[in-house]
């Protein structure tokens, strides 16, 4: 029964008697043959599932280990000698792993070559003992079939978020987000006030062509004025009227994500006056500068300004723009080219959310303090910790502690771990008093009960940030590094008048 069923399952493609290999039903052993006298030199075959071998006699006998030529073992790697089959005057039934005519060589199996396309991995699977050693084709994303040889449609399953169109590549995807979002799938917004309105981008990182002094001189439209709802007699920046190519720009000290412009005019002297179209230029060195596009006509791009002096105009640029400096050019002005704005965007990482502070996601009972100070001692004029909301308004709208000193903190519980990447604090005033914090540290920690403080990346020691330097600006800091946590702490080291805070974390939930 073995020899018809050894004999019928081996074949070769030679027609020539020869060395040849297989498997016997449920034995895991591959054999050979040495080819007998008759035989070409040189010449052998090695068999597998499919390939045609010589027939042995079906009488032929089987003897293990009998024989002149068996009488020493010939099979390396522990192969099995036999004698009786064919002409060949022995044959090796060789252990798993090895295969040649003296069992002396490694067989490399279906995955030598790799049969899987595309960079597949091929994976041998277990005998079943019945058939030969298989193996099967693990696919890299974006394929599929039995080889890796189908390029899958990522497409069919709508991975892009927010009105993202997806293009189908080889083997991925991307897609194209509209602005505001970003990202793989379009699922990161990118739309936060930078600064100009807050005070975050200070006096200091804006510039402009030119400047116009009006009533005799005495009145200046800076640039520092062009802040969206700056309010006073003189509130926005005007160029000179003699500024035939003017601007406005912003220095935001690093490499940003832009995604869009608010515009506004103003008044002077009780008449309107505003940007009606301008461009938009952006540089990384405020060196060299370049036009955002218009893709459709492969021009500078014109955007559509205000209508009137108050009216905001939101423009979004799509895609976003990556830069540190950005220009504004005024192209058609009514009456003068007068500007208040706001640029929105994020940070680089895209994780720079407001968490919640000042929309009140985060609730008054996750917002507690060292302490807390009552003006005169009054219950009524009470500055509670869930006061601390960044641009919160009224008689008491800030956090202040009973006493000044390094031990007092404010701590924010987010609910769940977040990624926080920074921080916007601002002060306050305590019936006309100016109050802020000029300088803190900042300790995160998961549990409420362990402290860790942040320290700076380059030298390792605690970090101490720069605050206000008034009651009423946003003051930014970023973390280097970003920390993971569910509780933060701000801890004064500095202060003017009273520890006085209202602040915003920045993150995401990543």
């Amino acid at each position: 029964m073995f020899v018809q069923g050894l004999a019928g399952s081996c074949k070769t493609g030679q027609d020539s008697p020869g060395a040849f290999r297989g498997r016997g039903s449920g034995m895991g052993h591959a054999w050979s043959s040495r080819a007998g006298a008759g035989a070409l030199p040189g010449v052998t075959a090695a068999t597998s599932m499919g390939v045609s071998a010589p027939r042995a006699p079906v009488n032929a006998p089987l003897e293990a280990g009998r024989g002149d030529f068996c009488n020493v073992n010939h099979c390396q790697n522990g192969g099995t000698c036999l004698t009786g089959i064919n002409e060949a005057p022995f044959f090796c039934i060789c252990p798993e792993g090895y295969v040649g005519i003296d069992c002396n060589e490694t067989e490399k199996g279906p995955c030598h070559p790799n049969p899987c396309h595309n960079n597949g991995e091929c994976q041998l699977v277990p005998n079943r003992g019945d058939v030969f050693t298989d193996y099967v084709c693990k696919c890299p994303a974006g394929y599929d079939g039995v080889h890796c040889q189908n390029n899958k449609n990522e497409c069919s399953s709508q991975p892009c978020k927010n009105g993202g169109t997806c293009l189908d590549l080889d083997g991925d995807y991307t897609c194209k987000c509209p602005s505001p979002f970003f990202g793989r799938s379009c699922h990161v917004r990118c739309a936060v006030p930078l600064g100009m309105e807050g005070g975050a981008i200070s006096d200091a990182q804006l510039s402009a062509s030119s400047v116009h002094y009006g009533f005799l001189g005495l009145q200046r439209w800076g640039p520092e004025l062009a802040r969206l709802n700056n309010h006073g007699i003189v509130n926005a920046w005007t160029s000179s009227n003699y500024d035939k190519s003017p601007w406005i720009q912003a220095n935001l000290l690093r490499k940003m994500r832009l995604s869009g412009i608010v515009t506004q005019g103003a008044r002077r002297v009780g008449k309107s006056e505003y940007i009606r179209a301008y461009k938009v230029a952006y540089s990384l060195d405020g060196r060299e500068f370049t036009f955002c596009k218009d893709e459709k006509q492969d021009t500078d791009k014109v955007f559509q300004g205000n209508v009137d002096y108050g009216t905001m105009q939101t423009n979004m640029l799509d895609p976003p723009i990556t830069a540190q400096f950005i220009r504004i050019y005024p192209v058609v002005c009514r009456r003068a080219c007068t500007l208040r704005f706001e640029l929105i965007g994020c940070e680089m990482n895209g994780c720079s959310e407001p968490l919640g502070m000042k929309s009140h996601q985060i609730s008054d009972q996750q917002i507690t303090a060292s302490s807390v100070f009552k003006t005169w001692g009054i219950d009524a004029f009470t500055w509670h910790p869930h006061y601390a909301r960044l641009d919160k308004t009224g008689k008491t709208n800030a956090w202040t502690a009973l006493h000044n000193g390094q031990a007092e903190w404010l701590q924010i519980d987010l609910g769940d771990p977040k990624k926080v990447t920074g921080i916007i604090t601002q002060g306050a005033r305590d019936f006309g008093h100016i109050q802020y914090v000029a300088a803190y540290k900042v300790a995160y920690s998961d549990n409420g009960t362990s402290w860790t403080l942040y320290r700076d990346s380059q030298t390792n020691s605690t970090k101490i940030f720069h605050g206000n330097s008034d009651n009423y600006s946003h003051k930014k800091n970023v973390f280097d590094v970003p920390f993971y946590a569910r509780f933060v702490r701000v801890l004064p080291v500095a202060w003017h008048n009273r520890i006085t805070l209202r602040l915003e974390l920045l993150g995401c939930d990543e």
